[in-house]
């Protein structure tokens, strides 16, 4: 049996527009999921304002969910080393 040539690796060019590149900072995140994707809503909470703005909502597969907490993860991981632990306090347990 022939072996298969492998296609060549494809290098992926990323474009991004100069208003995605500057960025929207939140405070928080909603995560909501159905059998078929997760939809993640980042939210910009000013404090003592009783309402609150999604700033961008990102809608996924379960596959690649996965793959982005995994990354996030290792992210987390390096940033601790180099900085050390993120501590949590018992009053940031609210929404998140």
């Amino acid at each position: 049996m022939a072996d298969t040539p492998k296609p060549p690796d494809m290098q992926l060019q990323i474009q991004i527009d100069e208003d995605v590149a500057n960025g929207q900072y939140v405070n928080m995140a909603l995560v909501n999921h159905s059998d078929t994707e997760f939809t993640l809503d980042f939210i910009y909470v000013q404090p003592q304002v009783a309402k609150a703005r999604v700033r961008s909502r990102i809608i996924t597969n379960p596959k690649h969910m996965k793959r982005l907490l995994a990354a996030m993860q290792d992210n987390i991981a390096r940033y601790e080393a180099k900085y050390g632990a993120i501590v949590l306090r018992d009053d940031d347990s609210g929404m998140h």
